[in-house]
């Protein structure tokens, strides 16, 4: 079958799929404290889930990123995993990942391992306890650091993804670095984004990455690297540490003019653009025919229009998101 191209001649390689909208946690910047669920009726199976993803793998997808919410949460999303790791053994998947909070990983590291995966992103914005547990309302740091020895033990690569919040964790980013050194884990610095209502003011949590490249900098030897994952960060090396240090900058500048992504909810809705509210119904045509034809011609009719970029702004007169949807929607 052909491959996905977008209006501006990119080829759609990855998959992000939203397996849940539901979190043990309650980030101030992901979303508000108490928060409305999607009714679990409306979530497509995982079988559903699995066929979605076979069909862009048969399109020429190649990485398939499993996000959340908290991915682990969902019941029995590791047979998602194992059923997807077919795809991984015929070669026609180079590689199936998985975005996490680290909650549950103790719980699941060596599955994951087992089922293929080698390489996991874990969201972690201090490594303060008291902090930790303000900025995620509902966490505990003790669990995420017994599943990243978990991790490690399974022979999972880690990198580290932490958002930088303004007078919160920016004083941390030498610790974070020396520490991701010392564990053998890679880092990124990710900007705020203005996805969804939520109980804090993003002009008081914003901080551009450019200023905080130039803090680091005045501790820390930065080399640009031209390493890619398939997503938007750009990395450097750290000298003094020689893992790679990442910065994820939606807002200070745009990534768009490579992106090769397209997002997948857990509802069957596909976002061409995390940072628009365009978006295609795949659930229809999936439960529409137990064949895939009306879901291939669904999708090809969502590529055809995909946006050249997104719209990310933070509204210094509304201080409105840019996106009413919050992040856990579409995942991160």
């Amino acid at each position: 079958m052909s491959s996905l191209i977008d209006p501006f001649g990119r080829q759609v390689s990855y998959l992000r799929v939203s397996v849940t909208d539901r979190c043990n946690y309650r980030c101030v910047y992901c979303m508000a404290e108490h928060m409305t669920f999607l009714p679990k009726a409306e979530l497509l199976t995982l079988e559903e889930l699995d066929r979605v993803c076979s069909a862009f793998v048969r399109r020429g997808v190649d990485k398939i990123r499993i996000t959340g919410g908290e991915p682990l949460v969902r019941k029995n999303i590791m047979s998602l995993f194992r059923n997807l790791g077919r795809h991984l053994d015929s070669g026609a998947l180079k590689e199936l990942t998985l975005t996490t909070n680290g909650s549950r990983l103790k719980e699941f590291a060596r599955e994951l391992y087992d089922c293929g995966m080698r390489r996991i992103n874990v969201s972690l914005d201090t490594l303060n306890p008291e902090k930790f547990q303000r900025v995620t309302r509902w966490g505990k740091l003790s669990d995420v650091m017994a599943g990243l020895d978990a991790a490690k033990a399974a022979g999972l690569e880690i990198k580290i993804n932490a958002v930088a919040l303004k007078g919160f964790n920016d004083i941390e980013a030498d610790e974070m670095i020396r520490w991701c050194g010392e564990q053998d884990f890679d880092l990124t610095f990710i900007e705020t984004m203005p996805m969804g209502e939520i109980d804090e003011d993003r002009l008081d949590q914003y901080m551009p990455l450019s200023g905080l490249r130039e803090q680091i900098e005045k501790s820390w030897t930065l080399t640009d690297s031209d390493y890619r994952t398939g997503g938007p960060a750009r990395y450097t090396t750290v000298a003094e540490t020689g893992k790679r240090l990442g910065f994820i900058t939606p807002l200070t500048h745009n990534f768009c003019e490579g992106c090769n992504r397209v997002r997948l909810t857990c509802t069957g809705e596909l976002y061409m653009c995390l940072g628009q509210d365009d978006w295609a119904d795949l659930r229809s045509p999936l439960r529409a025919s137990e064949g895939d034809e009306a879901l291939m011609n669904a999708i090809d009719e969502a590529i055809g229009r995909k946006p050249k970029g997104h719209d990310f702004v933070i509204d210094r007169t509304t201080q409105a998101p840019a996106v009413a949807r919050h992040m856990n929607v579409t995942g991160g």
